[in-house]
């Protein structure tokens, strides 16, 4: 089938994305799904820091690409082999599709899955190669296993995770990477307690997500940490009890202050160096630090590894929240139900194709949270 999707053919396009349109509207090829795949209509593409990773080349892949993984969407069509899903569900995507035999998988941590791993690297499928093509023919690669800001798609059955029909699929589509890798980060990874004392340092949807997730955890003090006014005033309203701009030369000194000497937890989802450097900064003695944050692939993090041992520190990476996504995807729905996870508060603006270079410009400038494509009209 034709339809029309966002591609990206090459890197470091100049800024504003508004003019020099790094990501071309196409008309592109889909081809039919294979045995394991489903064909999904696309409801919801969220505009991702991990997506402008790529586009500004501090995360490249293989190229031309159609872009996106954080998404939902509604089956069309089951591809040979698929019997417990059917055309008319609702789906969210993840973006570490997993096979569900390897290691990884078998010890519960599908997030690290080893053949989803290396397909995604290759901008393929599971099943093997890619299902799109430009109108010339040449193969497209999948963004993730997912490719979202599309019409349709073709995903692996270990992609998606049903959710009930009557959610919104441009508010499901954020349960598919800025809840899981924040809320995640928080309550899988860290498995912070009551009581805890929680720095969330960088305030986009992961950040403001992990902030919620905070919440959920019950966390005593909560420090919001950002460059942004807007931002932090925000943060407040979802239940910080503290924010720090971090532009202040003394904002470590801040939090140090506020929590008596530092918190117990504290997440990086911003995913810059400054950001992990404020993080391990904030920690007190015996604390731990916890990175969801994805810095440049060349970027290091260096830190004093006596002041490490001697107070008894820890640092932590965390993909996609440690999440199990067919346990935690309904879990975090259901917690929004009932509104202790007002996820809807993060979502800025649904936006059409024609819009999405500009909603990149905003995402780089840090005037959003999260914007989200509907690539089929504008809820």
């Amino acid at each position: 089938m034709r339809m029309k999707a966002a591609v990206l053919r090459q890197f470091n396009a100049p800024q504003p994305f508004a003019q020099s349109r790094p990501l071309s509207i196409e008309e592109v090829e889909l081809l039919p799904p294979q045995h394991g795949e489903v064909l999904v209509k696309m409801g919801g593409g969220g505009i991702c820091h991990s997506d402008l990773s790529v586009i500004n080349a501090d995360r490249p892949r293989n190229t031309p690409v159609v872009m996106g993984h954080e998404g939902a969407g509604e089956i069309v069509e089951c591809g040979p082999g698929v019997k417990d899903v059917k055309p008319g569900d609702h789906v969210v995507f993840q973006f570490s599709p997993s096979c569900g035999r390897c290691r990884r998988c078998l010890e519960g941590r599908p997030q690290v899955c080893e053949l989803g791993a290396a397909t995604k690297a290759q901008g393929h499928l599971m099943g093997g190669g890619s299902r799109l093509r430009d109108l010339d023919g040449n193969e497209l690669a999948h963004h993730t296993g997912v490719s979202c800001y599309a019409e349709y798609g073709v995903l692996d059955r270990g992609s998606i995770v049903k959710v009930d029909n009557d959610l919104p699929l441009h508010e499901a589509a954020l349960f598919g990477c800025a809840v899981m890798t924040g809320a995640g980060a928080v309550i899988n990874t860290a498995r912070i307690r009551t009581g805890d004392s929680v720095a969330i340092v960088g305030l986009g949807g992961v950040g403001l997500s992990g902030l919620l997730g905070a919440v959920v955890g019950g966390a005593e003090k909560i420090v919001a940490i950002d460059l942004s006014d807007e931002k932090l005033g925000l943060a407040r309203q979802l239940g910080a009890t503290h924010t720090v701009n971090a532009t202040d030369p003394n904002h470590v000194e801040q939090v140090r202050d506020i929590t008596n000497g530092g918190v117990d937890f504290a997440f990086d989802l911003a995913g810059t160096i400054k950001a992990m450097e404020t993080a391990y900064n904030v920690t007190r003695y015996g604390g731990s630090v916890v990175t969801a944050g994805l810095s440049p692939s060349a970027a290091n993090f260096s830190f004093n590894q006596s002041n490490l041992v001697s107070q008894e520190k820890s640092i932590r990476g965390s993909y996609m929240g440690s999440c199990v996504p067919v346990r935690d995807i309904p879990r975090f729905i259901d917690l929004y139900r009932q509104g202790r996870l007002p996820v809807d508060r993060l979502v800025d603006r649904t936006i059409g194709f024609e819009e999405i270079n500009a909603a990149f410009d905003k995402l780089q400038s840090n005037a959003t949270v999260r914007q989200v494509l509907v690539p089929h009209g504008t809820a």
